[in-house]
């Protein structure tokens, strides 16, 4: 008898399958029928009618599962709705492939509707790498690829565009081949420059740690906090970092490092060795001039990301894997005949029911309430630092923030987040403005049943850009202010339960309320 060939559809279930995929996050179009016909009953599909919110939604749960998420755009249009979202993503270093449906291969010469002209450039260059497959038969190989590249460091999205009629298609023979490989990277530091790195610290007389997100995606938090300890050092968290890479209740957490030349150099300018783990040197934002380093201070740069380390402007730069090098150096340096000193501010708070409805209170509030795990999401931007300072984040995966300052992350990728990590809270502070840009992700977040909880910290308008009119010594500008919107009857029509607060001992109620219920919830403050 003659062996069954599987479709190229059903190879490219089987290759997920074997990389424990198992969600497809998506908005349909024609291109994609095909794809979702008979939709495998072992599969999950998360539907979301905007497909920012469907890249946002999987960014969120493959930087909290740790593994590569699936996406299904239509087209073109349905790719350029998603490349917003998709600037946090590659900077985030998320593992997302992205798949998007072209027209049926048989019918492209005709320049027809939905066909996706030079596919391969437009998602460029918010992705690691762009394909379309010359046939049919390459598409498994295409998927696999993606899936493997994604996922090798740096981490991040791929893009692949599939006509529509390879999905029906005979498979290649010996596919078994291609489904039974695995790739594993390993990435250790020699022996020697461990021992240079270790010579280095004991020569200076003030290191300093600078931590980046990479410390957060390896899970080395604690490890590192250890770190700091035998260096008798402060770690800061780099400036608009997306993840928490270190323990903010430990004595040796400094806070979070400003966005500007002068301000970040002006926070570590006691020091004479600065040691960077796992994110970019620097990421300013604000124009800020000043030195980029302390008079006579020494800077190494150790990162995963070859971009990263060759468009730093100072320091000496080691690629590598950022788990096994803070192991080595951690193995390396001798232990500690006592505590190292504490670095980190106290904070005074005041959680009491009559005190005044202020952003540094609600912070305490929830510090107080929130269960110790809870993992927290952020895109009401004025609040940056007040969050970092009184927020307790102990574990890894409990923070995420937009990467690359692309509005409407946090509403989606707490929904991914949430789906990731069931048996921990997920709690999102948004800022009026930021709600606008992916408010239908509240339809994902009732249709599924995902209990996130979102704080909608309404101030009427965009207090960030407020901040910068005046740093930047603009007296007036438009399009600053949003009124007239209330938060609580959009949610109500999408089917969440909602409440308006105008008080600390409100807040506190109802945010207890939310903790107990197994849905979706959103409390709108007015600040």
């Amino acid at each position: 008898m003659t062996k069954q060939v599987p479709t190229v559809k059903d190879a490219v279930y089987q290759i997920l399958r074997n990389h424990k995929i198992d969600t497809v996050f998506g908005n349909p179009g024609s291109n994609e029928l095909h794809f979702l016909k008979d939709f495998p009953a072992d599969f999950q599909y998360v539907l979301c009618l905007d497909e920012g919110v469907v890249v946002g939604m999987a960014d969120g749960y493959a930087q909290a599962s740790g593994q590569p998420s699936f996406v299904n755009l239509h087209s073109a249009a349905g790719t350029g709705n998603a490349m917003g979202a998709l600037t946090n993503s590659r900077n985030s270093h998320s593992p997302i492939v992205v798949t998007s449906g072209q027209q049926a291969r048989s019918m492209v010469f005709s320049d027809p509707l939905l066909k996706n002209t030079d596919a391969t450039t437009l998602p460029k260059p918010l992705v690691k790498d762009s394909y379309e497959p010359l046939s049919p038969q390459e598409v498994p190989y295409s998927i696999n690829r993606a899936i493997n590249l994604a996922v090798s460091d740096a981490p991040g999205p791929v893009y692949v565009s599939i006509p529509y009629d390879d999905w029906e298609e005979p498979a290649r023979e010996n596919l078994d081949l291609l489904l039974d490989r695995k790739v594993v990277q390993v990435a250790c530091v020699d022996p020697s420059t461990i021992q240079d790195l270790r010579e280095r610290i004991a020569q200076a007389q003030s290191p300093v740690l600078v931590l980046g997100p990479e410390v957060d995606s390896a899970g080395c938090n604690d490890l590192v906090a250890r770190l700091a300890e035998r260096m008798n050092a402060p770690a800061w968290v780099a400036p608009s970092a997306p993840r928490c890479p270190f323990p903010t209740n430990h004595r040796c957490f400094a806070g979070i490092l400003p966005a500007g030349e002068a301000s970040l150099c002006d926070k570590i300018k006691s020091h004479d060795f600065i040691l960077v783990i796992g994110g970019p040197v620097f990421r300013y934002h604000q124009k800020d001039p000043g030195a980029l380093l302390p008079q006579g201070a020494q800077l190494v740069h150790v990162t995963s990301d070859a971009d990263e380390a060759a468009r730093a402007p100072m320091g000496d730069a080691l690629i590598t894997g950022i788990q096994p090098f803070v192991e080595q150096l951690y193995a390396a340096l001798p232990e500690k005949e006592a505590d190292c000193p504490v670095f980190k501010q106290d904070v005074v708070r005041n959680t009491d029911d009559g005190a005044a409805l202020t952003v540094e209170n609600l912070f305490d509030c929830v510090e107080e309430i929130a269960p110790a795990n809870s993992i927290y999401l952020n895109e009401a931007t004025s609040t940056l630092a007040t969050l970092w300072s009184r927020l307790t984040m102990a574990t890894s995966g409990s923070y995420y923030f937009a990467a690359a300052g692309g509005l409407g992350f946090a509403l989606p990728a707490a929904l991914g987040v949430q789906m990731a990590c069931p048996c921990r809270q997920v709690i999102a502070f948004i800022g009026d403005g930021s709600m606008h840009y992916s408010i239908s992700a509240l339809w994902t977040a009732v249709r599924y049943q995902i209990p996130a909880i979102f704080i909608v910290l309404n101030n009427n308008g965009y207090m960030a850009l407020r901040w910068f009119a005046e740093l930047f010594d603009v007296d007036s500008a438009p399009g600053l202010e949003i009124e007239g919107v209330d938060f609580v009857k959009i949610a109500e029509g999408y089917g969440v339960k909602s409440e308006h607060v105008d008080s600390l001992k409100s807040f506190k109620l109802s945010l207890a309320a939310a903790l107990e219920s197994n849905g979706p919830s959103l409390i709108e403050v007015k600040l």
